[in-house]
């Protein structure tokens, strides 16, 4: 059984950048392993690091001050290439949500499959949370699943998100799709038996 997700408190790491394709968060030169072990290693790698394998201190993962579980990112997040390793990627370096005004669907259905929680919020709500963040780097968010809120704890200020209904109960309950399935297999059994009468 996977984390279930319940009210997550953290603080932030900010990455302010519209438009991160999945190529900018996983560079396609790893994507021949296909086990999802090791790719939080490889997140934002051509940021992360120089030419010359040493790390880069003006990327926002490589400075002390920031941390947390919580990613923070810009307008049109996971665009491009619909790989599914971009979300091992995210998962894989320790994130558990990531907080953007818009999320590129097929990129959006795979941090939901790997137990990444991707919250959907307006633009002035993330510019606001930026804006709490550069003035305060150890500046807390809540997430609350159950009731889909987050929330700047530096601010107060509050807004709602959507989640799919399916998708909340699995992370709630630490449920992948197999795992679902298996759960209900007395059902699914009683309604094909139901069906062939």
């Amino acid at each position: 059984m996977k984390q279930k997700f319940d009210i997550i408190v953290s603080s932030c790491v900010p990455l302010p950048l519209e438009n991160v394709d999945t190529d900018q968060i996983i560079p396609a030169r790893f994507l021949k392993a296909t086990d999802k072990k090791g790719f939080g290693d490889n997140l934002f790698y051509d940021w992360r690091y120089r030419a010359d394998g040493t790390l880069n201190p003006d990327f926002v993962l490589n400075q002390p001050k920031y941390s947390g579980c919580v990613l923070v990112a810009g307008k049109n997040f996971g665009s491009g290439s619909s790989r599914e390793h971009a979300a091992w990627a995210i998962a894989g370096y320790g994130f558990r949500v990531v907080i953007s005004s818009f999320f590129a669907d097929i990129h959006k259905n795979n941090e939901l499959n790997n137990f990444v929680l991707p919250v959907v919020v307006s633009e002035a709500f993330l510019k606001n949370l930026f804006a709490a963040i550069h003035a305060n780097p150890a500046c807390q968010v809540k997430i609350d699943l159950p009731q889909q809120t987050v929330t700047i704890l530096d601010t107060g200020e509050c807004e709602h998100f959507d989640i799919n209904g399916y998708k909340k109960h699995c992370l709630m309950n630490g449920l992948d799709d197999i795992d679902f399935l298996v759960q209900n297999k007395d059902k699914i059994v009683k309604w094909e038996q139901t069906s062939k009468q």
